[in-house]
C-alpha cells in the first residue's frame, strides 16, 4: 500500500506533472472532509479516484475546481502554484468537470448545448447558429461521438450520448485537466462502453490529464493508469492499474468496513435522561 505522504513530484522518467494538490485539508464546522491530501496528475494520464460515500471525493473534486477552497496545503498547475478563486477561474486556466448532472439544458439543442455560455455573434447581438452548427459536428466526429444529428434535442438522447455531449464540450473548451465525476453512473452496459470508448480515444491522444471519480472498479482498472484510494479523508493507496486488482481494491474497503463496524460496537450507547 501506497500512503498519502507518497511523493507527488512524479517520476524523472514519466511525463510532467500538470496537477499537483500538496497537503490540502477542508473542514466544514466539525466535520474534516480532508486531511493532508496529496495528490497528482501527469500530462496525459488517466488517473482514477475511488473510496467510500462519504471518503471525501466531492470535496476534492470541488477544491480542485475551484467551488472550495482549501483550508490548508497548496495547488500547483504546471509547477507554478495557483489559488483557485472560482470555477470560472479553474476554467480559464484549463480545468474543467463534468458532473453527473452533466448540466446540459434539455430543451436546447445539441450544438446549443456545445456552446453554452461560449455562444459566436454576428453583428454583435445575434448567435452565429450556422457556425456553431457546423463546429459542433465537426468536433464531435472528430472524437467519434454518434448522435442522430446536431439539431437534435438533448432531452430526445440517451444518457450516454448526454455524458459524451458534455465531455465533448469541455474538450472543446481547450481543457487541459478534465474532471469526471461519476461519468458511468446509472448507465447501462452498452451505453457504459460509448464513455469507456470516449476516455480511451482522449488518452490515446494524449492532449487532455483526466481524472474519473467512480465505484466501479473492473471500469477504473480497464481505462485508468493509476488508481488513488481515498479513506476517511486522505489517500491511503497510490498505485499504477497494472499492479493492482479489482480483489485487491475491494479487500481495502471491506477491510475498512469491518474497522469502522468494530469501532461502532465498542462505542458505548449514549445514556438517556
Amino acid at each position: 500500500m501506497t500512503s498519502q505522504n507518497a511523493d507527488t513530484t512524479g517520476s524523472a522518467d514519466g511525463p510532467a506533472d500538470v496537477l499537483r494538490v500538496e497537503h490540502v485539508s477542508k473542514r466544514f464546522g466539525t466535520v474534516t472532509a480532508l486531511r493532508d491530501v496529496n495528490i497528482r496528475l501527469a500530462e496525459g494520464e488517466v488517473l482514477g479516484l475511488i473510496g467510500d460515500n462519504g471518503a471525501g471525493k466531492s470535496t476534492l473534486m470541488k477544491i480542485i475546481c475551484g467551488f472550495h477552497q482549501p483550508d490548508t496545503g497548496r495547488i500547483l498547475l504546471d509547477g507554478e502554484e495557483v489559488s483557485l478563486k472560482s470555477v470560472d477561474h479553474a476554467r480559464s486556466l484549463g480545468i474543467d468537470t463534468v458532473y453527473q448532472d452533466l448540466a446540459l439544458i434539455n430543451e436546447l439543442s445539441v450544438y446549443h448545448n456545445m456552446f453554452l455560455n461560449r455562444e459566436p455573434v454576428i453583428f454583435g447581438c445575434l448567435l452565429n447558429n450556422r457556425k456553431m452548427r457546423s463546429l459542433a459536428r465537426e468536433h464531435l466526429n472528430d472524437m467519434g461521438v454518434n448522435i442522430p444529428s446536431v439539431d437534435v434535442e438533448v432531452a430526445k438522447l440517451s444518457g450516454g450520448q448526454r455524458q459524451a455531449i458534455a465531455v465533448a464540450r469541455s474538450v472543446y473548451s481547450r481543457s487541459k485537466i478534465l474532471l469526471l465525476d461519476e461519468p458511468l453512473a446509472a448507465m447501462g452496459a452498452k451505453e457504459g462502453v460509448q464513455i469507456l470508448d470516449l476516455v480511451r480515444d482522449l488518452k490515446s491522444r494524449g492532449e487532455v490529464s483526466i481524472m474519473i471519480i467512480a465505484h466501479n472498479y473492473a471500469q477504473v482498472l480497464e481505462v485508468c493508469d493509476r488508481v488513488n484510494l481515498l479513506q476517511h479523508g486522505s489517500i491511503t493507496f497510490d498505485q499504477p492499474t497494472a499492479r493492482t486488482s479489482v480483489k485487491e481494491l475491494t479487500d481495502l474497503v471491506v477491510e475498512e468496513y469491518r474497522s469502522a463496524r468494530a469501532a461502532a460496537q465498542r462505542t458505548p450507547p449514549m445514556d438517556t435522561p
